[in-house]
């Protein structure tokens, strides 16, 4: 069966305001189970254990530790050019989060040389920090690439990179001492990380397509439609270029230490904040994975009206039926749950606040 609250993307719904919540609806999924002890009987005294028993458990363990690969040493179960061909196919379908966890486990898991040790280190520095935004874990590989390379020009790109991680963190202080250690990058030593055709350089810098579509896929669903066809990805690579050099330009003339810009990130941050913390509260508290298709129904069935053909002077002409309108009620019925959630959150993070408004003075 089609199901319409899987299809519907309600990551990036706008929820309408004014919309009741439905109690009689919700239903609570425990994720707290109780496990019974088994009694294990009485316990013999110390002193009535025999000698052979302890030896004959110590034999066991060390004969079940010897069988077990972790305690043995064994080999893993794929081979390395395996293990790092996963990685790489995971992260040119953009499953960026479980190639970083594969390359990671080719990292701890196989004997490698310590120059392949720097270039792994590298590559999965670089999808903490282009593809997923985790500094520190970025900061962290970038480090230990560092440590374990031998080749200087890749060193200067990594010092670079560890510069724009400390940035992030609002680390200015440790990133100007960096800075003083950087020199240029060799082109021929530059490592090639990034899926995909060249469409742009911005200096010694390249943008892929891959880096065009991870863009995109950053958007929301419905803004993610409109760059669907070639001339409207051209126009956004223009913008995305034009947004790079403006960047470099500001950073040039030291506004990244601006006062009113400092102030500015320190907004959108805490807007950035307040969204994801809204995002993911409204995700569990609206309980969807709770309801199903016939919940949809229900819902279409009590606001029909809705999703009725009307004339110019609004009298119904014809009631479309569910199937006609199934997604369009499922968004419906999602937005009204999220409006809920979204009003239940509030008002309880209001109480708890002990939050005081004094309207009768705004004039």
């Amino acid at each position: 069966m089609k199901h319409y609250l899987q299809d519907y993307d309600r990551k990036h719904v706008i929820a309408p305001k004014g919309s009741q919540w439905d109690e009689s609806k919700a239903t609570k999924q425990s994720i707290v189970e109780n496990y019974g002890i088994a009694s294990l009987g009485k316990k013999r005294p110390l002193a009535m254990t025999s000698f052979k028993g302890y030896i004959v458990l110590l034999a066991g363990l060390l004969l079940g530790c010897l069988l077990l690969p972790a305690c043995s040493g064994g080999e893993p179960p794929l081979s390395a050019e395996k293990k790092r061909e996963i990685a790489n196919v995971l992260y040119n379908q953009q499953l960026y989060s479980q190639s970083a966890k594969e390359y990671e486990e080719y990292l701890s898991k196989y004997n490698l040389d310590a120059k392949e040790q720097g270039n792994i280190a590298y590559k999965i520095a670089d999808i903490y920090f282009e593809r997923l935004r985790d500094y520190e874990n970025a900061l962290a590989f970038y480090l230990k690439s560092k440590h374990l390379s031998a080749n200087d020009n890749l060193k200067s790109e990594i010092e670079k990179k560890i510069v724009q991680c400390l940035e992030r963190l609002n680390r200015s202080g440790d990133a100007r001492q960096v800075i003083q250690q950087t020199s240029a990058l060799d082109d021929s030593q530059k490592p090639v990380v990034r899926p995909g055709e060249v469409v742009a350089k911005i200096g010694d810098r390249e943008i892929t397509t891959g880096d065009l579509a991870f863009y995109i896929n950053q958007m929301p669903p419905q803004a993610q439609q409109a760059f669907q066809n070639a001339e409207n990805k051209r126009e956004l690579l223009r913008q995305f270029v034009a947004q790079e050099v403006l960047y470099d330009a500001a950073k040039r003339l030291g506004l990244d230490e601006d006062k009113e810009v400092l102030e500015g990130i320190f907004q959108a941050k805490k807007a950035l904040m307040t969204e994801k913390m809204l995002r993911d509260e409204i995700e569990k508290e609206s309980n969807l994975d709770n309801y199903t298709n016939a919940d949809v129904e229900t819902y279409y069935q009590a606001n029909k009206e809705r999703y009725a053909e009307k004339d110019d002077d609004g009298k119904v002409k014809r009631i479309r039926p569910f199937n006609e309108v199934a997604q369009q009620a499922a968004q419906d019925f999602i937005q009204e749950k999220q409006q809920s959630a979204y009003q239940g959150i509030v008002e309880r993070l209001m109480k708890a606040e002990k939050v005081v408004f004094y309207e009768d003075k705004i004039q």
